[in-house]
């Protein structure tokens, strides 16, 4: 029976940079904020937290989608998110690209509870975005809490 010798190869030092140096130059590296928009959907609040007290990101920052941070967040639902970020500053009045606010997003995709907690703290149910729509305006009637909750927001 034939004898099986396993054989290691010792590189050199340089060869193990020179290795090391072709490997990192094949790895894939994302910038910082499609890494964080990326956390912000998957709900990853340990990573959000962690990229803005590094100073990794700016939360008023519009990004390539002509969304902010924290509407980013409320698109995604999820309400934690949404209270980590303005926890950190993030701007419950700022507006995108088409002028939507958080809360006209919330209102759009049926997320009753972030809505409620972005009215708390004085979100504007008055906001208007370039399209002349209200955060009520948004509503599906089937959302009833939604219909509810800004009832009477508008001044007809």
């Amino acid at each position: 029976m034939p004898s099986r010798t396993v054989s290691y190869t010792r590189y050199s030092p340089q060869q193990r940079r020179r290795r090391r140096r072709m490997l990192a130059d094949r790895s894939v590296h994302f910038p910082n904020d499609v890494l964080f928009l990326d956390h912000i959907r998957q709900g990853d609040l340990v990573q959000v937290g962690r990229f803005i007290r590094t100073r990794k990101v700016s939360l008023d920052t519009i990004y390539p989608s002509g969304l902010a941070a924290l509407h980013e967040a409320v698109l995604s639902g999820n309400l934690e998110c949404v209270k980590l970020l303005v926890k950190y500053g993030a701007d419950i009045h700022q507006r995108d690209e088409s002028g939507w606010t958080p809360l006209h997003i919330a209102c759009s995709d049926g997320y009753p509870d972030i809505a409620r907690y972005l009215i708390s703290l004085g979100a504007d149910r008055q906001a208007v975005n370039d399209d002349g729509d209200l955060p009520s305006d948004l509503i599906d009637p089937d959302f009833k809490d939604l219909v509810e909750l800004l009832q009477g927001a508008r001044m007809d």
